[in-house]
Order: C-alpha cells, then structure tokens, then sequence
C-alpha cells in the first residue's frame, strides 16, 4: 500500500486571536474557547489527548503532556474568512482581494435578468438567515411561485424555493443559469450559487440539506490537488469539497449524506479502499447547523460526536498515513450577527515522526505543502512550507 493523507476540515471551528480580527470587525471572536465557556466546559478526551489544548486554552480541555499529534495553528492570508477562501489556500490558491459582497441585496439589473432567464419573479434579495427568510417568505412563494433569493456576510448568490411548489430540477437550472451570469460570462460576481431546496408548510418548513448544491468558482490555476493527481494518485473529495473546487482535481466525491457523522463513515471507507493519495473532507455541520444559528450547546455536541469516531480514524491509519485535523475560519457561536469570524485554525496532525509543537504557521499553504511532500508529490511554484 501506498501513502495516504487524511485531511478533516471542522468547518467553522477557528481558535481566534487572528492578527487582523480587528479589520474584519471580529476582535473577541474565538469559536473553540467561547463555545466551551458557554457550555460551562467541552466533553473531548480524544482530541485533548491529540493535543487540541495545547494549541489554545480551551475549558474541558486542558493541555496534553505528551501530545499524541503534532499541534500549532495557522493563520490566513487570504482577504477573506470564506469557506471557498480558505479551502483554497490549503491547497496553495491565496486570494489577495476579497469577493464582492451584497449587504444591500443584488443590483437591479442582476434581478430583471435573473427573472427573464428563469419566468419566475423574485423576492427577498437581502443578507438573512436561510433558515429565517423561508419561514418569512414562503407562505409568499407558495402564493406567487416567485424564488427566494438571499445571501450574507459571504459572495454567494442563494436561491430557496419549496419543493412542493418549485421541482427540484428547476431550481438546479434556475441555478445554473444564475451561475452562467454571474461567474462564467468573464467576471466574478459571487464565489458561489446556492441551491436552497425546503418543503414543508408555514411553521413548519424543513431545509433539504441533502439536496442543496453549491455552484463555484474553478479555481483559476493549479493546485496542490492537481498536482497529486496529476502524479498518479487518488484525490477523494469529502462533503462539499467537491463544489468548493468545482470538480477540479478530484478524482472521486462521496457525499455523506445526511450528517458530519455519515462523512466520518466516507472517509473510512475511503480509507480502506484507496492504494495511495489525498482524502480532504469537510464536515459542514459545526458551521451551518451550529455557527450560523448560534448554538453553542450544539457545537460542543457535534465536537462530542466527532471526538467519539476520532478512535475510528485512528484505528484506520496505517504507519504509512498522515491525519491532518483543521478548520477553514471561525463561526464563534457566541459573536454578534450569525456570520463566519476572522480567527486562527487549530492544526493537529497524527503521523509523521515525533509529536512536536508547529508553532504559529504563516498560511494555510503549509497544509497542502505538507500533504504533497507526505505524497512524494513536487510543490512546483505553489506556496507553503511542509511541517512533515
């Protein structure tokens, strides 16, 4: 068997204290320490045991003596605390300029199209919580059959529409084509097309979170997954990996569907079944069930759940494999508004020699660095420095 790379990406599960909080209106914001203050302590002996607060002072999590993974943190670079922005610079794409954002809704002229394009009217067009604008305006939809078009502190384009009224499929096309006008005519107007299907009646409404689809961005260049598969091995995408990289790179996507834990599952899975390459994952719920709907009781239980399958994925590793356990940016449950927070991102990694201290690392680059020199795979002119 070859080698492997695990990479497990707790969406959202930033440590803070990032150098530019501040610029991004986030100073205080630390999703790990305030959700485990709120909760009056975390339940996570399998990830203190790795060495979680050793990198941050976490209630119910106190340092490791003799970590069993090397720890640090990083810190982005990118000018963004996006999922899409930080995903891509693991893999050695930084973005120098953020991606316009909509706080006062879409432009005019972006609707009137949109409309024409679809047959369908438009209501809504303003920053909100997905979860709060279709219990607000689906009575509405299901009147007039018009789409539910919102978006947040994020680039994204998000359409919900109930499935009773509107079918699934034309939501998927009504979502292609706003793609089309927004990122592939030569401009990018927003990181990503959301795809929002629910059903349900008024009070009741229930989002089919195994039906939403993310339309991106391709990234513009190589990455550090190009270049793993470009030498011959595997790339398994995770969750939405897949779409935050719009297919690019990835040699074969496993949903895991219905929750953080059902990923847990596609990654043994995959574990047992690939000879040798990258398995990136992302496990969304800590960030869009928990951190969007500040729930602090229910992200210290989904960092509970994911701590009791940890022993699961360790078992699964071979002396040949590499677990790396992170985050993309904060979503401190606790914080003001219901948006991602700017802060630094825990960096555990399982294999590689002797638990060590990495210190502070300059970059998510240093992730895909890694994982490519783990892989015996060249970085050509991507950043990072490898920690292995």
């Amino acid at each position: 068997m070859g080698r492997k790379v695990t990479v497990v990406v707790l969406d959202g599960l930033g440590a803070g204290n990032a150098p530019d909080a501040a610029a991004f209106g986030d100073e205080g914001a630390n999703t790990l320490a305030n959700t485990a203050r709120a909760v009056g302590g975390l339940d996570a002996p399998n990830l203190q045991g790795l060495g979680l607060g050793n990198v941050e002072n976490i209630e119910g999590v106190p340092p490791a003596g003799s970590p069993g993974a090397s720890y640090g943190l990083m810190v982005e670079l990118s000018a963004a605390k996006a999922t899409l922005a930080g995903h891509w610079e693991m893999m050695g794409l930084v973005l120098d300029d953020p991606l316009p954002t909509y706080p006062d809704g879409f432009p005019e002229d972006v609707l009137l199209r949109f409309e024409e394009e679809t047959g369908r009217g438009v209501i809504g067009n303003r920053p909100a919580s997905g979860t709060e604008i279709i219990e607000d305006l689906g009575p509405e939809q299901e009147r007039t059959g018009a789409w539910i078009l919102y978006t947040s502190a994020d680039s994204v384009f998000q359409i919900a529409a109930n499935t009773d009224v509107i079918p699934l499929e034309e939501l998927y096309e009504a979502c292609k084509k706003a793609h089309r006008m927004l990122i592939g005519e030569g401009r990018i107007m927003v990181e990503r097309v959301i795809a929002r299907p629910f059903h349900g009646s008024p009070g009741s409404y229930e989002r089919e979170n195994e039906n939403r689809h993310d339309y991106g961005i391709t990234p513009p260049s190589e990455t550090y997954m190009d270049r793993i598969e470009n030498a011959g091995h595997e790339v398994v995408a995770v969750g939405k990996i897949r779409d935050i990289f719009d297919g690019r790179g990835i040699t074969d996507h496993l949903p895991g569907q219905p929750d953080d834990s059902a990923k847990v599952d596609a990654i043994l899975e995959a574990l047992g079944r690939i000879e040798s390459g990258l398995i990136f994952a992302n496990l969304v719920d800590f960030d869009a069930k928990y951190g969007h709907r500040r729930d602090p009781q229910g992200m210290a239980r989904n960092i509970k759940n994911f701590d009791d399958r940890l022993p699961e994925l360790l078992d699964a590793m071979t002396a040949e494999d590499l677990l790396v356990i992170t985050a993309d940016h904060g979503n401190d449950p606790t914080f003001r508004g219901t948006d991602h927070t700017r802060e630094r991102v825990p960096l555990l990694v399982v294999g590689a020699g002797e638990p060590r201290d990495l210190g502070v690392r300059t970059g998510f680059s240093d992730l895909g660095a890694s994982v490519a020199a783990w892989l015996g795979v060249g970085k050509g002119d991507l950043p990072g420095e490898s920690f292995v």
